[in-house]
């Protein structure tokens, strides 16, 4: 991995943050992908332009994918892969709130290398490059030292909940909150302000790359619903759910978790 991976994003990021803010949320044009893909509006178009153009032409030999661009083969021959989500939140980001970021990611035969994700109307930039730790804002992070379920506090939206996930047929006790993006809601669980998140419905890797090395170099755990570390640039690039957070609460919400339950419906 060239050692100038991580500025690469972070200067892409910050570009991208430029040109997302021009637009105005609820006023930007908004389309809705077919087959219930959710919206997609100007600003993640013109963000996806940007990138699509600037990044690979600084590494011409990675591969490519992004929630905005066609999926192509030509990315599985790949060493190193380019994995993007231009606006993680365009609902939000549509609706007018704050609560969207920018994800950007570099793998390496499957594993996460080096990644950024920006919130630009927070002003929160989190970033990580393999075995050099992740930072907010350029100030080390690390994962909440919380140990025990019951007391921690865990990101997820409420079908997660559902009694089929579950042992025992009823979910573990822990508090509950909730954040629109996916990568935003990785972020926050490497920062500490949350002590984990769960998502088990299947889950795009654009969403989940970059939060995931964010996650594992402050010190935490990421995994699908079944356990397994992430590998990433598959051929169907969805994961089968993500559970995140320090070790022991990891370890908690996974043992709970009825292997037999089913992916939730978006």
């Amino acid at each position: 991995m060239p050692a100038t991976d991580l500025p690469l994003l972070i200067d892409a990021a910050l570009e991208a943050g430029k040109i997302a803010t021009r637009y105005t949320g609820s006023s930007a044009r908004r389309w809705d992908k077919p087959d219930g893909a959710g919206p997609v509006t100007e600003a993640d178009l013109a963000v996806n332009a940007m990138l699509e153009r600037d990044l690979p032409a600084a590494r011409p030999d990675y591969g490519w994918l992004s929630e905005e661009t066609e999926d192509s083969e030509d990315r599985l021959s790949k060493s190193r892969v380019f994995i993007i989500d231009p606006i993680d939140g365009t609902r939000s980001f549509a609706e007018g709130s704050r609560t969207w970021a920018h994800s950007l990611a570099i793998a390496e035969d499957g594993k996460v290398t080096a990644a950024v994700i920006y919130l630009p109307r927070r002003d929160l930039l989190y970033a990580a490059t393999k075995g050099q730790g992740a930072t907010l804002n350029g100030a080390p992070i690390r994962v909440s030292g919380v140990t025990d379920l019951q007391s921690a506090e865990i990101l997820a939206a409420k079908p997660n909940l559902d009694a089929r996930h579950w042992l025992h047929g009823h979910p573990p006790e822990f508090l509950r909150n909730y954040r629109p993006s996916l990568a935003y809601r990785l972020a926050l669980v490497a920062q500490g302000r949350f002590d984990g998140m769960l998502t088990l419905r299947p889950s795009w890797e654009w969403d989940i790359a970059a939060g995931d090395l964010i996650i594992r170099e402050a010190g935490g755990v990421c995994s699908d619903r079944s356990g397994q570390p992430l590998r990433f640039n598959n051929p169907h690039p969805r994961l089968t759910g993500v559970i995140a957070a320090g070790t022991a609460v990891h370890d908690q919400l996974f043992e709970q978790l009825d292997p037999r339950g089913s992916g939730i419906t978006p």
